[in-house]
């Protein structure tokens, strides 16, 4: 297997990138190959006087940005560490890709060059939400704010894919995120979804109100790009706050401190718990192979938990098990 890792994307590369490849050579066999993808001379001096027989370097001269019209990489930085990374994957010299760089460019790049798996309308990007009831997905977080019925049908189908093969969830149960937990609340939008999930997935929940999210029985939960975005922005944000002010008011008070040195034990637990990047990237479901993204703040340990997910995806043959997944849904049409 080889995997093509953009060596230049996110807020910490190519320093980060490269730790987490070398991270992650001792926990994988040693079949699997790496390609990093960029600057040859800034992923060398990272190397340093380190090698591998299992990491090569492909160069890509071009380094795209998050001021990047996302759209137009692929014809404005065809020479970027995200298109060409892209490209190995389409021409099958690598098997996945992996980036932390611009979303929307690999988004857009992605479904140009490897196209969309046979009869999907829409991809989608999903997001994986640790809880105390297990992980879940909300899909989707931001590519489709303008999605119909059976877009998010298939953003369900999808989601329970990558859910049962990365996370081995057997069977997820679907919800659908809404305003009310009865059929007939929320838009028009999700009223009709709502009647048509009900029809189409056995394991479908009913819809799940913003303050059961974490604590509901479903394992995927679905929506529009616009809301699940929302919901993803404002966890990620609240997360911050609340543990900043955690901290300014531990160091406010003697006994405060004191209390949280006896308690660190538990802090850290809890925050290896609910830390993104103990569980890496999620791939952009839809496209006709694994194309990973992560998050921009991505480090070495995020990095390398992408590299796994990558991993996975492949053996388990992902991308197979959606168009299956999809075709035996091809008559919900609406």
């Amino acid at each position: 297997m080889k995997l093509a890792i953009d060596a230049m994307g996110g807020d910490f590369a190519p320093g980060a990138v490269v730790d987490g490849v070398q991270q992650s050579l001792a926990e994988t066999p040693d079949d699997l190959k790496y390609i990093l993808v960029g600057q040859t001379e800034a992923i060398e001096r990272e190397l340093g006087n380190y090698s591998s027989e299992r990491i090569t370097i492909h160069h890509a001269g071009e380094v795209v940005t998050m001021h990047d019209r996302a759209s137009r990489v692929i014809k404005t930085k065809p020479d970027s560490s995200i298109v060409t990374g892209i490209k190995l994957v389409a021409k099958g010299d690598a098997d996945a890709f992996i980036s932390a760089g611009n979303t929307g460019a690999v988004m857009s790049t992605s479904l140009f060059a490897l196209g969309r798996i046979y009869g999907v309308r829409r991809p989608a990007l999903g997001a994986y939400i640790p809880t105390l009831k297990g992980g879940k997905i909300i899909c989707d977080v931001g590519a489709n704010p303008d999605a119909k019925p059976y877009h998010i049908l298939q953003f369900a189908l999808m989601a329970a894919d990558y859910l049962s093969h990365v996370e081995d969830v057997s069977d997820p149960s679907v919800g659908l995120v809404n305003i009310g937990e009865e059929p007939n609340k929320g838009s028009e939008l999700y009223q009709e979804t709502h009647q048509l999930l009900n029809k189409e997935l056995a394991n479908f929940v009913g819809n799940v109100e913003g303050r059961h999210l974490l604590d509901c029985e479903a394992q995927v939960l679905v929506c529009d790009g616009f809301v699940g975005n929302t919901i993803l922005k404002f966890a990620e944000g609240w997360i911050n706050i609340f543990a900043g002010e955690i901290k300014n008011r531990i160091g406010s008070n003697t006994r405060y401190k004191l209390g949280a040195g006896l308690m660190r034990p538990i802090f850290q637990s809890i925050k290896k718990q609910f830390d993104y990047e103990e569980y890496g990237g999620t791939p952009l479901l839809g496209v006709n192979g694994v194309s990973i993204i992560c998050h921009g703040s991505s480090g070495a340990k995020a990095i390398k938990n992408s590299i796994r997910v990558a991993q996975s995806c492949v053996e388990k043959n992902l991308i197979d098990d959606i168009k299956h997944s999809v075709a035996e849904h091809m008559g919900a049409h609406n």
